[in-house]
């Protein structure tokens, strides 16, 4: 499970040419994208109560958003799920912020930095993938009448 300071990585990234106007939204967009990839989930908890129409984070994959709400923040809500954890060791906690790198090296989880994260996430991206081999045609065409007698004789059947 990898965890992220949404506010935290956001702000680290704005400076970058290629994402100076980038969302929230759009930053989960291109996470989940990086999370389905790899297999694994995630969750991103950014400050406050969030945008009152919360409909483009909807339908996101491998991401779950999250909004740390009034009277708590961000950075708490990480360190309570961190301590809350039966298995820190498969965390992944991602903020340059010192209170959550140390908490999760004390639980011993996995600790990047927004600008490390962001790095990994955009060279797996960018990977070029081996095409898909596509389907031979017979594959959704079955087998031919005198291929099923040949099957159907082989096996001792009867029709």
């Amino acid at each position: 499970m990898v965890i992220i300071d949404g506010h935290n990585l956001l702000h680290s990234i704005l400076n970058i040419e290629d994402y100076e106007d980038i969302s929230d939204v759009g930053l989960c967009r291109i996470i989940g994208r990086y999370l389905k990839l790899v297999g694994r989930t995630g969750e991103i908890i950014f400050d406050g109560t969030g945008p009152r129409d919360k409909s483009g984070f909807d339908n996101i994959s491998n991401l779950e958003v999250l909004f740390a709400g009034f009277g708590t923040d961000t950075d708490t809500v990480i360190e309570d799920k961190i301590k809350a954890s039966t298995a820190p060791k498969r965390l992944t906690i991602v903020s340059s912020d010192g209170r959550l790198r140390r908490a999760a090296r004390a639980r011993k989880a996995i600790s990047l930095k927004s600008q490390t994260f962001w790095a990994g996430l955009e060279e797996e991206l960018s990977r070029k993938r081996p095409a898909r081999a596509k389907e031979p045609p017979a594959k959704r065409h079955g087998l031919s009448e005198g291929e099923t007698e040949q099957w159907l004789e082989f096996f001792g059947l009867d029709r």
